[in-house]
């Protein structure tokens, strides 16, 4: 694993623990994404009786999960406790006196990391992970685990972010000083040899880029620290950053003002695939188990 795309995990939830309070105020381009991902469900004939929300964050995409699958039960896990009491509190909020009283805004919630899923094998039809794996270490590790959980021809349907993403930021940060102050995220192509290469069938691809614009840098900076994504990768700038330092960076952003705004691009990729059954060996089952065969004489 490359230096430049190893978050540091501790960091990570650190961030995404202050962050709850701010994150429904920022989160435009979470929302955004999570709607284009239920659009894509449309055209997906499944009716999945337990989903996860891996990287549940807020609430936002579990809420639109439970209102298409009323007979679902939606599993909230994230890695941050405080995400989840937020969402918890909108849910209490919602449902009324009446809903409380009876219980019906008791989520479903596990505080966990999606790298170690704590969830049997084969005990979810559907996994929903929205704008969360881009933090993570080990695609592969992800994956595995998604499957692992998935029962069989369960679905997993993803978004994260490509290699595009931020690259208005990347270049305003580049040459100032030989620090990562932008996190690198993986390519479509590589996402999609990860899922075969981790037992998934009839993957699905493909990628929109999405342009959020602002009025001035420090409300970019501003935005990315309210819904914790700071930067992660080792070989992060440590301590704080001077006065001229930053001068520099908001200069060299503001060579790419068009219209009187300040582009923020993100290339977000889509992907969906199907939990595949392993091919067995020759003389193997698949799981491994050997077959004897007892013949008569």
């Amino acid at each position: 694993m490359s230096e430049a795309f190893y978050t540091d995990k501790a960091k990570v939830r650190a961030a995404f623990e202050r962050a709850a309070g701010s994150y429904d105020g920022a989160a435009v381009l979470q929302r955004e994404v999570s709607d284009r991902m239920a659009e894509r469900l449309d055209v997906i004939k499944s009716m999945p009786l337990t989903i996860l929300d891996a990287g549940s964050g807020t609430g936002y995409g579990a809420a639109a999960l439970r209102s298409r699958y009323p007979d679902a039960r939606v599993i909230e896990l994230d890695i941050a406790a405080s995400m989840l009491r937020a969402s918890h509190a909108k849910q209490q909020d919602s449902a009324g006196f009446i809903g409380r009283l009876l219980r019906r805004a008791q989520p479903w919630q596990v505080c966990a990391d999606v790298e170690a899923l704590p969830l049997a094998d084969a005990s979810v039809d559907m996994v929903w992970s929205n704008l969360a794996i881009q933090w993570l270490n080990e695609p592969d590790r992800v994956f595995a685990e998604f499957r692992r959980v998935l029962k069989p021809d369960g679905l997993l349907m993803f978004s994260t972010l490509g290699p595009d993403t931020l690259f208005e930021l990347r270049a305003a940060f580049a040459g100032q000083d030989s620090a990562t102050h932008v996190n690198h995220f993986i390519d479509m192509h590589d996402l999609g040899d990860v899922l075969v290469r981790n037992g998934f069938a009839l993957p699905v691809m493909d990628m929109e880029k999405i342009v959020l614009t602002y009025g001035r840098v420090r409300e970019v900076m501003q935005d990315l620290k309210s819904i914790g994504a700071h930067n992660v990768t080792a070989g992060r700038k440590q301590g704080l950053t001077g006065k001229h330092f930053w001068q520099r960076v908001e200069a060299a952003y503001e060579t790419m003002r068009r219209d009187g705004q300040l582009p923020a691009t993100y290339e977000v990729l889509y992907g969906h695939a199907w939990r595949g059954e392993p091919k067995a060996k020759p003389g193997q089952l698949p799981d491994g188990r050997q077959i004897i065969e007892f013949r008569k004489s």
